[in-house]
C-alpha cells in the first residue's frame, strides 16, 4: 500500500490556516499516488487547544473545518484529527478523535483511548476515553487506527503501566494489515530512541506494518519534531522522516527499504530551538528579535538561535556595559554581533544606576552594599530593553539557562525581562556543548566567549563559582532533583558532597517564586520549568532534610 503522510505544522486555533494545510497536502499526496493519506493528532484544530476547547464556538469550527475538508475528498481516504462531541451525555465533553474523509464524507474512524495526564499533558480534563481503538477498511485491507499514547502503555516503555488497558494489545489479533497512529509528540532529548523502540514493539506485537504521522513545528512552550516512522512488521524503519521541517511524502510498505536516520543530538537541539523560536514569534505576530549581549556564553548561543530564526537582519544585539562590565566581554560583544551579521547597539547603563542609587542613598544610608546594588544594574537593563522592545515591536528574548534558573541566579524583573526565554531548557553545560557544535564549520560564537569563566559581571572580578558548585557539578545535582525527583540522601548516596547538595536543593526550592514570574521557555527536556513541573511556591515539604 502506498501510504501519504503528511507531516505538517498547524497553528493551535487557526481552523482556516490549518484546514488550508490539509487540503494542500491531500491534493499533493493524491496526485502523488497515495492510496491512503494520514494526518497528525488534532490536525484540524491545532495541538494542544487547552482551555480553547471550552470556547463556545472552538468545537463547532473545528468540526465545520473537517466538513468542508471532507467535501474535497475523492476516491483515496484520509485519516484526520480532530475533536468531536460526546453526545452520550455522560463524561467529558469531547473525544479526540481521528475522522475517514473520503467520497466528500467523513466518519469517526477511532477516539483516543489513553488520555496523558501528566508532564504538559492535561488531556483528562477534555476527553473521554475511548474503550478501544477503531478498525477501517482501506482497499481490501484491515487498519488499526491509534492515537498518539495509545501506543505508550507496552511494557518498559514508562516506568509504571499509567492505564488500566493497553490498545496495542487489544489490536494484535485482529488479524490487522495495518497499524497507524496519528500523534501530536513533543520533542525532548532522547525522543527519536524512545518513539523507535516503541513502533519497533508495536509492529511485532500486531504482526503488521506500523506507520507514524507526527506533528511538526512550535506551539507555546512545546516543539513538535515531526521525523515520522514507518516499520516493517519485523520492526525495521522502512521509512524515517524529516526532522523539524514539514514533509509530505508516499512511502510504499512494499517496496520501501530505507534506514533509520542517525541521531544527532546536538544538531537535534538547534534545530528545535530555532523552530520552537521561529513558530512562537511568527504565529505571535512577530518579525523582529531583541536581545542583551553580555559577551558571555549564553547571550552569545541565544543569539545565534535568533539570527537563524529570523534571519539576521530582524535581530538587534544590544550592549549595555556598567562600569563594572570588562573590555574583553564588550568586545566579545561586538564580535559575536559581525559574525552574525546583526545590528549592534551599545548603551551605557552607568548613569541609569548611579540615578537609582542616589534617589535610594537616603533610605539606604549607614547600609553595607549587597546583592541589592549589583541587582539594581541588572533590572536597569532590563528597563531599557523593554523599552527597545516596546519602540521598535520586536520580541525581547531572555537569555538564561536551566541551571541558573533552578537555583535562582537570576534577577527579577532584570535579565529576566522578556517574552520567551529560548536556552530556559538547557542546563549550562549543553549551552557550552551546543556553542561548540554552532563552531563546527568555523567561529560563530566568539572562542573567548566559551572559554572564559562564566560571570555575570555584576561586581569586581565576580565568577559564577563564587556562588555556585562548578556547572558539571551543579548540573549532575539538578538533573537528578528536578528531573528525576531524587532526595538529598538519594543524591549523596550517588557521591556528592551532602553540604552542597543541600544547599542547591534549597536554592531550588527558594526560587519557585521567580520561576512562576519567568517568560515561558522552549522545552528540551524530558522535564522543563513550566506547565510540566507544577510546584507550589508556599510549602514546607523539604527534600533536602530527607
Amino acid at each position: 500500500m502506498k501510504i501519504g503522510l503528511a507531516q505538517v505544522n498547524t497553528t493551535v486555533g487557526d481552523m482556516a490556516g490549518n484546514l488550508q494545510k490539509v487540503s494542500d497536502a491531500y491534493t499533493r499526496l493524491c496526485s502523488d499516488g497515495a492510496e491512503l493519506v494520514i494526518f497528525p493528532e488534532l490536525v484540524v484544530c491545532g495541538y494542544p487547544p487547552r482551555d480553547l476547547l471550552l470556547k463556545s464556538r472552538f468545537v463547532e469550527e473545528n468540526l465545520a473545518a473537517l466538513q468542508a475538508f471532507a467535501v474535497q475528498t475523492g476516491s483515496v481516504p484520509a485519516m484526520v484529527g480532530f475533536v468531536e462531541r460526546n453526545e452520550d451525555g455522560a463524561g467529558k465533553p469531547f473525544y479526540n478523535a481521528v475522522a475517514i474523509c473520503r467520497d466528500g464524507q467523513w466518519a469517526v474512524a477511532t477516539r483516543k483511548c489513553l488520555l496523558p495526564t501528566y508532564d504538559v499533558f492535561d488531556e483528562a480534563r477534555y476527553f473521554e476515553p475511548a474503550d478501544s481503538p477503531g478498525f477501517v477498511e482501506v482497499g481490501g485491507k484491515l487498519v488499526g487506527v491509534t492515537i498518539c499514547e495509545d501506543l505508550w502503555n507496552q511494557p518498559g516503555m514508562v516506568d509504571q503501566q499509567r492505564y488500566g488497558g493497553d490498545p496495542v494489545q487489544s489490536i494484535a489479533g485482529k488479524g490487522v494489515d495495518l497499524l497507524v497512529n496519528l500523534s501530536a509528540s513533543p520533542w525532548h532529548l532522547g525522543k527519536e530512541r524512545e518513539r523507535e523502540e516503541l513502533l519497533r514493539q508495536a509492529a511485532q506485537t500486531c504482526g503488521c506494518p506500523v506507520v507514524y504521522c507526527n506533528l511538526v513545528g512550535g506551539n507555546d512552550e512545546l516543539i513538535f519534531d515531526g521525523q515520522s516512522l514507518a516499520m516493517n512488521p519485523d520492526g525495521e524503519v522502512v521509512f524515517s522522516g524529516a526532522g523539524f521541517i514539514e514533509e509530505s511524502v508516499v512511502i510504499d510498505l512494499a517496496t520501501d527499504r530505507h534506514k533509520a536516520r542517525p541521531v544527532d543530538d546536538l544538531e537535534n537541539v538547534r534545530q528545535a530551538l530555532v523552530l520552537g523560536l521561529r513558530d512562537y514569534a511568527s504565529k505571535s505576530g512577530f518579525r523582529k528579535a531583541i536581545l542583551g549581549l553580555s559577551g558571555g556564553i549564553d547571550s552569545a548561543v541565544t543569539a545565534a538561535i535568533a539570527a537563524e530564526a529570523f534571519g539576521p537582519g530582524n535581530v538587534t544585539g544590544v550592549s549595555l556595559p556598567s562600569g563594572i562590565s570588562s573590555q574583553h566581554s564588550r568586545d566579545d560583544a561586538h564580535a559575536l554581533a559581525k559574525n552574525l551579521g546583526i545590528e549592534y547597539h551599545s548603551v551605557a547603563i552607568a548613569d541609569l544606576v548611579s540615578a537609582a542609587e542616589g534617589a535610594l542613598s537616603g533610605m539606604f544610608a549607614g547600609m553595607d552594599e549587597d546583592v541589592t546594588e549589583e541587582n539594581i544594574q541588572a533590572r536597569s537593563r532590563g528597563l531599557l530593553l523593554m523599552a527597545l522592545s516596546n519602540k521598535f515591536g520586536a520580541l525581547l528574548l531572555t537569555t538564561g539557562n536551566k541551571s541558573e534558573l533552578a537555583v535562582g541566579y537570576c534577577t527579577l524583573y532584570g535579565d529576566m525581562c522578556g517574552g520567551l526565554a529560548v536556552i530556559s531548557d538547557l542546563p549550562k553545560c549543553l549551552v557550552f556543548d551546543l556553542a561548540r557544535h554552532l563552531n563546527r564549520d568555523g567561529e560563530v560564537i566568539p572562542v573567548n566567549s566559551i572559554e572564559k569563566p562564566p560571570s555575570a559581571e555584576l561586581r569586581p572580578d565576580q565568577k559564577d563559582e563564587d556562588s555556585l558548585p562548578a556547572y558539571p557539578v551543579l548540573d549532575a545535582i539538578l538533573e537528578r532533583y528536578v528531573e528525576r525527583g531524587r532526595s538529598a540522601r538519594e543524591i549523596v548516596e550517588d557521591g556528592f558532597e551532602d553540604a552542597v547538595v543541600r544547599d542547591i536543593i534549597s536554592k531550588v526550592d527558594r526560587n519557585e517564586y521567580k520561576r512562576k514570574q519567568a517568560a515561558p521557555g522552549l522545552k528540551i527536556t524530558p522535564l522543563a520549568f513550566g506547565t510540566g513541573r507544577r510546584m507550589p511556591i508556599v510549602q514546607r515539604f523539604n527534600s533536602g532534610n530527607i
